[in-house]
């Protein structure tokens, strides 16, 4: 039991990075650092995307909108943290 834990718990760990990457590359985009236009970025753009916007969608029609900030991505996040220490604190 206690493998599949630390295997959940891998998960959790990589989505939550997963879900970093996703951010920083959308405001390197954003502030014209990087060009999308370029076949690496936009391979890597388009992964994360697809990853991390199946957690963020649902999430955006709830939340209000801040001025063009994007805050799902922190509630996805303190989610999964919370999910985690769920998770080993009651099977653990």
């Amino acid at each position: 039991m206690y493998s599949v834990l630390l295997l959940l718990d891998s998960v959790i760990t990589i989505y939550i990075w997963l879900l970093i990457a996703s951010v920083i590359l959308s405001w390197l985009v954003a502030f014209n650092i990087v060009n999308s236009s370029n076949r690496i970025v936009y391979v890597i753009g388009d992964f994360l995307y697809r990853i991390t916007e199946p957690a963020l969608r649902p999430l955006r029609r709830f939340l209000p909108s801040l001025g063009g900030i994007d805050v799902s991505p922190v509630v996805v996040i303190l989610v999964l943290v919370f999910l985690r220490n769920l998770l080993f604190e009651y099977l653990g």
